[in-house]
């Protein structure tokens, strides 16, 4: 009987744990669709109290989602609590300037790896994106992509690295990918490169890679610039040359601008 008992004490006890599991991705996931839509805006503090009434869970579970949403770069623990991380652009400049060079080998694997039905794959994903438009499935749709592609390489480490990398672009991305005019470009541009790696001209395709990394991070800089004056200067880590206040002086990074004063934590 008491064997009986504890078989059923843990089968609840992992039917609560999976439970709290599937609160906490759903958590996160809202959390991160709110910061990808600047509803909570890049440097504004949140506080766990906060978090658990606007989405009705418990702290436990808004803790999970806070460490997973800190791991891919959406937050930032400080002494005092959190903050949505503000967009660092030299750190977006870093991370393209990796994935120009991690994705370029990748996708010449690839040419030579990949399967006709692992490509398929992808277009479907591809297709997708066009019509399934919402923060959460675009993220989803942003990592198969990028992910699958380098997946097709048949080097795990690889696809890891452009995970990680994509992972951290995607809130900047998001700017750009609001606007469905830049949609339908990604999309046109995606399916090219997907068609060179069917064909296995690794020298296009790892080209092809080349530029639309080097495009949409030109897209970003100027959806970045495009939004400074909403943000505020909290709103960003660093500031690059070209964001200078009336008569020339740049703002100095981590100063808050006028429109930034008087926030609270949420």
């Amino acid at each position: 009987m008491a064997y009986v008992t504890g078989q059923v004490s843990q089968r609840t006890n992992s039917g609560n744990a999976d439970a709290e599991r599937s609160l906490g991705h759903k958590a996160m996931a809202d959390i991160r669709s709110d910061i990808l839509t600047l509803t909570l805006a890049p440097g504004e503090p949140i506080t766990e109290r906060f978090l658990e009434a606007r989405h009705g869970v418990s702290r436990t579970v808004i803790r999970q989602a806070l460490t997973e949403l800190i791991r891919d770069g959406f937050v930032l623990k400080g002494e005092r609590g959190y903050i949505v991380a503000p967009f660092d652009l030299k750190q977006l400049e870093e991370i393209f300037e990796y994935r120009e060079i991690v994705e370029d080998a990748a996708i010449r694997l690839a040419c030579a790896r990949a399967t006709p039905e692992a490509i398929d794959a992808i277009r479907v994903s591809i297709d997708r994106g066009l019509t399934d438009f919402t923060p959460e499935a675009w993220f989803k749709v942003g990592l198969d992509v990028h992910v699958q592609l380098a997946a097709l390489s048949g080097n795990r480490f690889m696809r890891d690295a452009v995970q990680d990398a994509v992972n951290r672009t995607l809130r900047a991305r998001w700017l750009v990918a609001s606007s469905a005019e830049m949609r339908a470009v990604a999309h046109r541009e995606h399916s090219a490169i997907v068609e060179l790696v069917r064909e296995g001209r690794a020298e296009d395709a790892a080209n092809a890679v080349r530029a639309h990394a080097r495009d949409v991070r030109l897209q970003i800089i100027q959806a970045l610039e495009d939004a400074r004056r909403l943000l505020g200067a909290r709103g960003f880590a660093s500031m690059p040359k070209s964001a200078a206040q009336p008569g020339g002086n740049p703002t100095p990074s981590g100063q808050s601008s006028p429109d930034s004063a008087g926030w609270q934590p949420r």
